[in-house]
């Protein structure tokens, strides 16, 4: 974890990771605002590498989407933390939801791939709404007045460390915006995710930095 800060700025991380495996996952449907729960027990060994990544970091605030998935990664990757007495309540935020796929959730590529509406959508890189559901703008929408909070509380309450528990839609938008990636190549995996190095100033904020959660493991000689 990153805790490199200049003596005249303000650093907050700000660690946001994937839920673990849904059986929709596997099947490779759309879940969006679907409340799939993880599929157990195949979901925990990559939930059991991002807690022990995790297992020593303090955090002042945690976040989480409020859907079945992502309350049941943060319970399983925070498992044992908050016995301790020291850690920070969890927040259950809408704003962290998946995009909302509109008639595509539930549904597949193999199924929507000849349909010129899905199409059209697929080659928009979200700049199109989804039928009944929201464009890349509208989830940036929500995702950036989140944002907005948590650094508007970092500052005031001194925050340096800050967990959120989301989707890979959302945080591939917010690669996207913080990181300049593609559309399509911000993608994390199950259980993944990124931690951002937000340099707070009193003419505002930006993302300094950015890196890959949980950290890659180590090649062995």
């Amino acid at each position: 974890m990153s805790d490199s800060c200049m003596d005249d700025t303000r650093c907050l991380e700000v660690v946001v990771v994937r839920h673990g495996l849904t059986s929709w996952n596997l099947e490779r449907r759309y879940q969006g605002h679907r409340d799939i729960p993880l599929l157990l027990p195949d979901a925990e060994p990559d939930m059991d590498r991002l807690r022990d990544h995790l297992a020593d970091v303090a955090f002042d605030a945690i976040h989480c989407s409020d859907l079945t998935r992502c309350r049941q990664t943060l319970a399983h990757v925070r498992e044992g933390v908050e016995r301790q007495g020291n850690e920070a309540s969890s927040r259950f935020d809408a704003r962290l939801r998946e995009l909302n796929f509109g008639d595509y959730e539930g549904q597949t590529w193999a199924v929507l791939q000849d349909d010129p509406d899905y199409r059209a959508w697929v080659d928009s890189q979200g700049r199109l709404a989804t039928p009944g559901g929201e464009s890349a703008d509208d989830l940036w929408a929500r995702l950036s007045a989140w944002l907005d909070d948590v650094l508007h509380e970092a500052r005031q309450c001194q925050h340096r460390r800050v967990l959120a528990v989301s989707h890979g839609g959302a945080i591939r938008e917010l690669r996207r915006r913080l990181e300049a990636t593609d559309f399509w190549d911000g993608v994390v995996g199950q259980a993944q995710g990124r931690s951002f190095t937000f340099t707070i100033k009193e003419d505002g904020w930006s993302c300094s930095s950015s890196s890959v959660v949980p950290a890659p493991a180590k090649a062995t000689s």
